[in-house]
């Protein structure tokens, strides 16, 4: 078999970069101890999930000064508790999980879009700057019934 010049230019050119690539993944894998985000997961039993504390009385509760740590828990159809009222300007620690399948935890217009599975508890902080309604919906389909599962976060 013959190769033109420009063909095993190109071969040597592609191998090289993907052997650079490989070392660069390599190195800053394993010589610099990256890992994914989120390495630190909160694991509880999922058919125990509101006999555990603090999702045993999900909601808001205030940390201190204008920062609140929010329990949810999502299940079929619902979020609980079902809607959430916010002061404005507070910096909310979303901590979520579901009791039965995957669900998805949306609030519209802000950026929180985390995922609602089974025996983890996922979470997300926020900070409220704006009033309003928000729609807090599932954007995960979890069965018949889906596109109902929606709640509101109030903040005033």
């Amino acid at each position: 078999m013959h190769l033109h010049k420009y063909e095993k230019i190109w071969l040597v050119f592609g191998t090289a970069m993907l052997v650079v690539f490989l070392a660069v993944l390599g190195a800053g894998t394993f010589a610099l101890g990256m890992e994914p985000p989120g390495g630190h997961h909160i694991q509880i039993d999922p058919e125990k999930v509101e006999e555990t504390p603090p999702f045993d009385n999900p909601g808001l509760q205030h940390v201190g000064g204008n920062i609140y740590n929010a329990y949810m828990i999502a299940f079929v159809f619902g979020f609980k508790p079902a809607n959430l009222e916010i002061p404005v300007g507070a910096t909310v620690h979303f901590q979520v999980t579901s009791k039965d399948v995957v669900h998805g935890f949306q609030i519209v217009g802000t950026n929180v879009n985390i995922m609602a599975i089974p025996g983890t508890v996922s979470h997300y902080t926020y900070t409220f700057d704006e009033p309003g309604e928000y729609l807090l919906l599932c954007n995960e389909y979890c069965g018949a019934g889906h596109e109902y599962m929606a709640t509101k976060i109030i903040v005033k």
